[in-house]
This record gives structure tokens, C-alpha cells and sequence, in this order.
């Protein structure tokens, strides 16, 4: 790689010494196939070639000798010497291969943050509304593309008039499941959302997400175009009465047609009317889709250490029957086998003191900044069934972990499904090398 900086002298020795191992790799593998004759002058010109190196020959006696054993080679190599490009490049991708699973298997692997259960220590896929009338020029969005992963989702009005916002009975924005792909390639489910201005509809699709408030939803950009435009309260008052079966004026309804796990039904839907008056080509919302943080997982460390209270960890899910898949989880380790764990919103105790070993549990305890504290029941809507603990002190068992998300309200961790056998335990978040943002750098 290197060898502009070499001297002639140098290049040449190097030369010499590659040529040295192809020589000896001929031998090795080829001697029994080889004649006699054939093995003697192989042996007589690498010895050559091995003398003039070891006396320190200038460079022309060095290519002499160097073309010299390439004639025996020529005749004795078969199929290791001459080699062809193509054999050559085959070669080195699968050393590289083998090297970098070796890597990823023992010592250091990559790691996508699926959700926003860690944020704001690690963030999943958030997004970030463009303000209104800023442009979102093509360098623009090339540049946040390479440097934070964002993907830049607009919808314009396809006419004038008042913005109208669907939505089901139940106060949820209404949106329909459509095929698409993942990088062009591979086949997933998106949703569809759309709005009404003036008549005409107005459609956005969006990577499909998960039903549960750890990754992004739509109603997260949403909520942030109306507050923009001053109009979030008026909306939130209409659809809060039509969740409680009380209709405000304006709101007229219809029944659409709708894709829901690949089965079509139909749904009656409310049109919201925002109070925002928007022309055509206007945009509706415009925002970008932000990539989830991108780190390596120390594998080793925990194979001689035993993982710390405060550290963040990421395990195997195979062995947690509540959540009944194989995936890679990341949360923060706040309870060890012994430990007695209990939450006094916002603080959570062990051992009888708030506890200690982490920035997150200071900032959780003072609901610092992002950080909005720990909690001991789900927030209001979801889904409090298979919610195991709730304000009771917990002892942690032998060979265990209890693990929690620093985002406490939208985090599905050990409140939810348990404890985390140790034997599940992968390893430890070390740097977070993408996004390009304050967060690069070693995690915590």
C-alpha cells in the first residue's frame, strides 16, 4: 500500500520477498507432484534469490535473480503460480470474510439501536420537521442523507382550502397498510397516510412502524406540523370529543376502504378540520426520517468481567419467553442477582437509595433535559396487561439481570417480560460511529 515511499532498493527487496513466498507455497503444495529435476532448480532459485537478499544485493542483481526463479515458476507452479486476477481477488474476499465474521463473532460487533426505548442515551428513528417555508433543497438533503441517514418525506396540498385530518373512531390517525420495498430490493409493509384540502386527497407513505410508541410514528410529525401552525389544541379538543362520542361542528365522516395485515375492510373515518388554510403546492408537512444509532457491541469484556449496574448492555431475547422472538435488545442494567429494585416516580431505589453508577439515573431521578424519569405503570394507552411490576419492591434472582430503557415511559424492558437470563448477556456498547452527530464517539 505503502510502497510510493520506498526507495528502488526497497521496492525491489519487497518484490523479492513476495516472489520467496510464492516459491515456497509451489513447494509445499506441489513437491509430491513435481519431478525431481523440477524440484531442485525450484529450490536452487529461491535459495538464489534468498542469498542475494541476505547479502544485500543492489536492485539489478535483485531483479536478476527475481526473473530468474519466474522461469522455474512458469513450469513447476501449476495452479498457484501463474495466478489470475480474478483467482487473487476471490482469495482475498473470502480471508476478509472469514476475518471480519471472526471479528463479529469474538470481539466487536455492529449494532443498529432498533427503538427509542434508550433515548435520548441512544436514539432510534427519530425525525426532524423542517420549519415552515424552509427549503429543502437537493444539496440539502443529500448532505443530512450522508452525514445523520435522513430521508426526506414531504406532501404538498393539491388544491386551496382548509387542511382536513382522518381519523378513526377511536381518535387515531387513520392510514392504510401498502406493499413496498426495503432498498429496492426487499418486500415490506408501509403505511399509507392522506389528508383532504378542497375536495382532492393527498397521500404520504412512510417505512411502516411498530403499534407501540417505542418506534416512530406518524402522529409524532403530525402533532409537530399543527403546533407549528398554532392549531394542535383546536385539534386535539375535536378529536378528544369524538373520543368521547361527542362530535364537534365540522367534523363530517365516510367509509373508506382500508388494508390491515393483508386483509381489506371497510372503516368509518372523521374529517378533522385543522383550522389551517393551505394552497396548492404548498407543503402539508414536510420532515425528515433520521436513521437509528449505529455502534459497535464489545463481545469480549463480559467473557472476564462481570457486567456493572449503570453500563449499557445488549442481549439475546431467545431465552425471555414473554417476548417470544430472537433479537438483540439494548437496555441499561440497573439490577443485579441480590439487588431489591423498587421505582418512587421519578426515582428508581435499589437497595434501599436512589441509585447510583450512571448519568441516566441522576437525570432520570431529576427529570433533567430529555430525560422525563422513571415510571411504575405504563402511560396512559397503553397496553398495561402484561405490566409485572408496579410499584412493589422486586428481589433479582440468581443468574439474572433486571434491564430498563432511560426512556421509562416508552420503553418495553424488565416491566414488561422479566428478567434477563445472564447467559444471554452479548457484550457492551462501545462507539457510536454513525450517525454524525454530538453522540459519535464512545457510547455511554
Amino acid at each position: 500500500m505503502f510502497d510510493f515511499l520506498l526507495s528502488e532498493q526497497g521496492k525491489m527487496r519487497r518484490h523479492a520477498a513476495n516472489w520467496l513466498e510464492v516459491a515456497d507455497r509451489v513447494y509445499k503444495f506441489r513437491r509430491d507432484e513435481l519431478t525431481e529435476v523440477q524440484n531442485q532448480q525450484l529450490l536452487a532459485k529461491s535459495g538464489e534469490l534468498r542469498l542475494r537478499l541476505k547479502e544485500k544485493a543492489d536492485a539489478s542483481r535483485l531483479k536478476l535473480a527475481i526473473e530468474s526463479l519466474e522461469d522455474v515458476l512458469r513450469d513447476t507452479g501449476g495452479r498457484i503460480y501463474p495466478t489470475s486476477s480474478l483467482v487473487e481477488n476471490v482469495e482475498f474476499f473470502l480471508v476478509a470474510a472469514i476475518v471480519i465474521l471472526g471479528i463479529r463473532a469474538y470481539f466487536v460487533q455492529p449494532f443498529k439501536i432498533p427503538t427509542n426505548s434508550m433515548w435520548p442515551s441512544y436514539y432510534g428513528v427519530t425525525h426532524e420537521s423542517d420549519a415552515p417555508g424552509e427549503p429543502a433543497g437537493a444539496l440539502r438533503q443529500a448532505w443530512r442523507f450522508l452525514t445523520l441517514g435522513g430521508w426526506h418525506y414531504r406532501v404538498d396540498a393539491p388544491a386551496d382550502g382548509e387542511l382536513l385530518l382522518p381519523v378513526f373512531a377511536d381518535g387515531t390517525v387513520a392510514f392504510t397498510q401498502v406493499p413496498g420495498r426495503t432498498a429496492f430490493v426487499f418486500p415490506t409493509t408501509k403505511r399509507e397516510y392522506f389528508f383532504r384540502v378542497g375536495g382532492e386527497d393527498a397521500r404520504i407513505v412512510i417505512p411502516g412502524s411498530g403499534a407501540t410508541t417505542e418506534d416512530f410514528r406518524m402522529e409524532k410529525a403530525l402533532h409537530d406540523m399543527l403546533e407549528q401552525h398554532g392549531v394542535l389544541g383546536n385539534v386535539q379538543q375535536t378529536v378528544g370529543n369524538l373520543s368521547s362520542r361527542r362530535r364537534s361542528p365540522g367534523v363530517t365522516d365516510s367509509v373508506l376502504t382500508f388494508t390491515f395485515g393483508g386483509q381489506r375492510a371497510e372503516r368509518r373515518v372523521y374529517w378533522i378540520p385543522t383550522g389551517r388554510t393551505v394552497k396548492r403546492g404548498e407543503p402539508i408537512m414536510s420532515f425528515d426520517l433520521l436513521t437509528g444509532d449505529l455502534l459497535f457491541v464489545d463481545r469480549i469484556t463480559y467473557n472476564f468481567v462481570r457486567p456493572k449496574v449503570g453500563q449499557g448492555f445488549v442481549f439475546h431475547t431467545r431465552q425471555i419467553p414473554d417476548i417470544g422472538e430472537d433479537q438483540y435488545y439494548i437496555k441499561r442494567l440497573v439490577g443485579v442477582p441480590g439487588d431489591t429494585l423498587e421505582i418512587k416516580e421519578p426515582v428508581l431505589w435499589r437497595n434501599g437509595t436512589p441509585i447510583d453508577g450512571a448519568d441516566a439515573f441522576d437525570l432520570n431521578g431529576r427529570r433533567s433535559g430529555k430525560y422525563r424519569g422513571y415510571f411504575n405503570a405504563p402511560p396512559a394507552g397503553r397496553d398495561s396487561r402484561h405490566y409485572l411490576f408496579s410499584g412493589e419492591v422486586i428481589t433479582v434472582p440468581t443468574d439474572s439481570f433486571f434491564a430498563l430503557g432511560d426512556n421509562s415511559a416508552e420503553s418495553r424492558d424488565s416491566r414488561y417480560w422479566g428478567f434477563v437470563p445472564a447467559k444471554e448477556v452479548v457484550g457492551k456498547p462501545l462507539f457510536i460511529y454513525y450517525p454524525l452527530t454530538k453522540r459519535w464517539g464512545l457510547a455511554n
